[in-house]
């Protein structure tokens, strides 16, 4: 996709046929700091960090001027201030995100009653049977940005393609303020020069191993055979990434059940110091997450990490994935990820937890986009089978037999 700062957007300009293009992937831009700019319009074109000014506090959000110094979200306020001297600082407001993202929603509701919610400011339309009411899927996608400007004074930016990843990865080039269609016979031409890092699900270390195959661009893996790309990255996820290079991508637009969330958390008789018994718990908690969701027939889109300090302040963190999961493993992957910024600045935990939102039924969800933790669900699911015959702490990860943090 472009880079966070806009730098290398493209839109559509000229008529396509957009027929097929029926799935729109629409996200508000920089939607935190757009909110509160709302109340600050004299700080439009300067740039702007959401977050507080306290020496452990991290950027909440910036928007497309601060992002062009390296300002991004989840990077100590510190650090960004060094990169961005001239940045104003606003306060987080929670309440006024939740009251716009209800505002954008229902104008989305307006247009298809398939819609599905991927957090406070994006969301996946299937138009398809919209296009009798309202216009072509490039029409709808500009009615709809025409629309949450004049009734919220906020931008969206807007991918329409075939597939839910590519429309995802349409809005993302589009950003800020744009529309951007793939027609499906355009698709593999719009998808082959992008970068691999542009494929959800490869991050830093999967990238690293592309590249040292010599495969730089989705196109170059495309091209590789298969069997190459599993012994690099395993049987799995290699074939996975060779039929997202291809553009294979069987998903529809799922309408999740009513937001709720499963949790763990704990409070410590004493303030606890050491980042590695932290972790621990973190890892104890996450699995007894996906026991429970795994139970309840239900995965789980959005991780989010809470801590209380000594002080009682209490932080959250929350980190969407690219695909809905009930595996422990990767529960505790994206909240130690969220903990380790936090951590990073000296901590003095009195209280930590996780939870999972975004839940849907598990059997809905369809073959994944992408599925890095087969291995992993497996032997999560070998576990399952363990403990309904013997019951639990017969068999559970070997990095948890030393004692759990006391309760």
């Amino acid at each position: 996709m472009g880079k966070q700062d806009g730098s290398e957007r493209q839109v559509t300009t000229t008529p396509v046929d957009d027929s097929t293009a029926t799935i729109l992937h629409i996200d508000l831009d920089a939607f935190f700091v757009s909110v509160e700019l709302l109340d600050h319009p004299e700080f439009a074109n300067q740039p702007v960090i959401v977050g507080h000014r306290s020496g452990r506090s991290v950027v909440t959000a910036a928007n497309y001027i601060a992002r062009r110094y390296g300002v991004n979200s989840a990077m100590p306020m510190a650090l960004a201030l060094r990169k961005c001297p001239a940045a104003v600082v606003l306060e987080p407001h929670m309440s006024a995100y939740k009251h716009y993202s209800d505002l954008v929603m229902s104008i989305f509701d307006d247009v298809t009653p398939l819609v599905e919610r991927l957090g406070i400011d994006e969301a996946f339309l299937d138009v398809a049977g919209a296009r009798r009411l309202h216009g072509s899927p490039a029409d709808i996608g500009e009615q709809i940005r025409a629309r949450v400007f004049a009734e919220t004074g906020l931008v969206c930016s807007v991918g329409a393609a075939s597939t839910k990843f590519i429309a995802k990865l349409a809005s993302g080039l589009a950003k800020p303020n744009g529309l951007l269609v793939v027609p499906a016979e355009h698709t593999l031409a719009f998808l082959h020069p992008l970068p691999v890092k542009a494929m959800w699900g490869v991050g830093a270390t999967t990238e690293e191993a592309l590249v040292r195959l010599g495969l730089r661009t989705i196109g170059d893996i495309a091209q590789t055979p298969l069997p190459v790309l599993q012994r690099a990255l395993g049987e799995a996820s290699g074939r996975k990434l060779h039929d997202l290079s291809w553009a294979r991508d069987p998903r529809s637009v799922t309408i999740e059940r009513e937001e709720k969330s499963v949790g763990h958390e704990v409070t410590f008789e004493h303030d606890v110091t050491d980042a590695a018994a932290l972790r621990s718990e973190l890892l104890r908690q996450s699995h007894a997450v996906a026991v429970r969701l795994r139970q309840g027939g239900l995965v789980g889109r959005r991780v989010v990490l809470k801590l209380r300090y000594t002080d009682f302040s209490t932080v959250t963190r929350s980190r969407t994935l690219a695909e809905s999961t009930n595996v422990g493993r990767r529960i505790y992957d994206e909240a130690v990820a969220a903990f380790e910024v936090l951590a990073a600045q000296g901590i003095r935990v009195r209280l930590i937890g996780v939870r999972m939102e975004q839940l849907s039924d598990a059997n809905s969800q369809g073959l994944a986009l992408w599925d890095p933790d087969e291995d992993w669900r497996g032997a999560e699911l070998a576990v399952d089978t363990v403990t309904a015959r013997f019951g639990r702490g017969m068999v559970g990860p070997a990095s948890l037999i030393k004692p759990a943090l006391e309760k």
